[in-house]
């Protein structure tokens, strides 16, 4: 991959959401976007990666023909000399569409290299190594690179997101028409993620996916005007979804909860929906047994709520995001961890109620959390750390991004956990290179972020040369990093991904 600071042009990346857009095209699908993987993999997205050589000689020395590489979403269109149709994008496109694309016979070169560039082999080995978004430039280059691509082995993991414009083309008449989803079909995709939708919408989408009774497994619904009864269709005609996200849909109450909900969801995430609170609680505590995973964010959801979960959902529940839920204090942590004693992953960024305290129930009844997100809490102090330290020996990952109050102490205490891989310090005001040195003997640690913290010098972060382990170090807004400083680490941490 070219160096931006030699003036070299630099790969087109994903952005940091995940979120990946796809050009304009005719048919109502224009920003259509694939979102793939979670906050852990986004910052690797525009890493430099290697294509194996696996093209014969006579194209590597073509000066006419590039080596295909991710320097560009274009090289392997290159190779064709096909450049893609303005406008046009994969998503949504049917398998019989594209009838105007070159065959094999139209390519450049040989006959040899002409059946080398589409030998199914090759390329099934060879778009392992492009982006979601490259692919999708790619399968427009030939209906045989759209053959290999179309494959969903190469869609694994990644969620089509759908715009309510985007799913009806306009006719002549004015009238509405559906979009064929068939190329989503081909694909394989078990999960969507659609936005804007009302209960209409849903209903249409149901009814014009050709796997939307059985094989789609997980939908997400944003900012969507979805009300009871559409919830309720959705769940009841979709019998094959267990992943269930609502965020943003205000036109749901808690009693379209209570009727929709069904057994088979095993992992729940609602977000800023104003009418969630204790009620809607008590709904998912009786109604999901099997629930692995709930993801929550309700600014009304008190203690209370925390005692309705169900010793069914104590022994299967083992993650729990309670994200920006002011109303929840050390009752309820005291609530959660006698209910739900299995969790590995805990999240209460946001609480700003809970204190030390509450840190100290956590970390003597949750003995096998993994994860633990602590952000946001500002009435959390070194004393947290030092409970944390002591009792969650299994924990490998510790978010304590604006826990204003930490100081070089708690980071004292933080350095004899030998499990912890994973350590966020975002904005963590009173950190200096003192408190960095204790930090310096974690052979385990493999991420690090000290984004935003004031009062770090150059000389107190050059001494994480010493993590010669460390694969990502985050210094964003970090004023002691300097230039120079990142040519030494590039230098000392070869290995490491330094993010400025």
């Amino acid at each position: 991959m070219s160096n931006p600071r030699n003036g070299d042009t630099k790969p087109p990346c994903l952005p940091r959401n995940g979120l990946v857009k796809i050009p304009t095209q005719p048919n109502g699908l224009g920003s259509a976007s694939i979102t793939k993987g979670t906050p852990a993999v986004k910052n690797r997205l525009c890493q430099p990666s290697s294509v194996p050589a696996i093209l014969s000689p006579a194209l590597a020395h073509r000066s006419d023909l590039p080596i295909p590489s991710l320097a560009s979403p274009l090289s392997l269109a290159t190779l064709a000399s096909v450049s893609s149709p303005p406008g046009a994008s994969l998503v949504g496109l049917n398998a019989s569409e594209g009838s105007d694309q070159p065959s094999p016979e139209r390519l450049p070169g040989s006959p040899s290299e002409r059946q080398l560039a589409v030998d199914e082999k090759i390329l099934n080995r060879l778009f392992w190594y492009f982006s979601a978004c490259e692919k999708c430039v790619l399968a427009q280059v030939c209906k045989a690179w759209r053959r290999v691509l179309y494959q969903p082995k190469f869609w694994v993991g990644l969620t089509p997101v759908l715009h309510t414009k985007e799913l009806y083309n306009i006719l002549p008449g004015g009238e509405k028409e559906f979009v064929s989803l068939q190329g989503f079909a081909v694909r394989g995709f078990d999960g969507f993620c659609l936005v804007g939708v009302s209960d209409l919408d849903i209903c249409e989408f149901i009814d014009n996916y050709p796997l939307s009774k059985k094989g789609v497994k997980s939908m997400s619904l944003k900012r969507s005007t979805i009300t009871d009864a559409g919830l309720e269709v959705m769940l009841e005609q979709m019998q094959g979804v267990v992943r269930l996200e609502l965020s943003g849909c205000n036109d749901f109450t808690e009693a379209g909860l209570w009727s929709s909900l069904n057994a088979r969801i095993t992992a729940l995430s609602v977000s800023d929906c104003i009418n969630v609170a204790d009620d809607a609680i008590a709904a998912i505590s009786q109604l999901l047994p099997n629930l692995t995973e709930l993801n929550l964010q309700a600014y009304h959801v008190t203690d209370t709520a925390l005692a309705y979960f169900t010793a069914k959902q104590g022994y299967t529940t083992h993650t729990l995001r309670l994200n920006s839920c002011w109303e929840i204090t050390n009752h309820g942590v005291v609530n959660m961890v006698h209910s739900l004693p299995n969790l590995s992953v805990l999240s209460l960024s946001g609480c700003s109620k809970v204190t030390d305290d509450g840190v100290e129930l956590v970390a003597e009844n949750l003995r096998k959390l993994r994860s633990l997100d602590l952000s946001w809490c500002p009435r959390i102090t070194d004393m947290a750390l030092e409970y944390i330290a002591c009792d969650l020996h299994k924990l490998e990952e510790l978010v304590l991004d604006r826990c204003v109050r930490i100081t070089d102490t708690g980071l004292s205490y933080l350095s004899t956990m030998s499990s912890l891989r994973s350590l966020y310090l975002r904005w963590c005001c009173q950190v200096q290179d003192f408190g960095l040195k204790h930090l310096l003997g974690m052979g385990s640690l493999r991420l690090l972020s000290l984004a935003g913290c004031p009062l770090l010098t150059t000389t107190g972060l050059s001494g994480l040369v010493q993590l010669q382990e460390l694969e990502e170090l985050e210094l964003t807004n970090c004023p002691g990093a300097t230039p120079e400083l990142f040519k030494y680490f590039s230098q000392h941490l070869p290995c490491c991904m330094v993010i400025e």
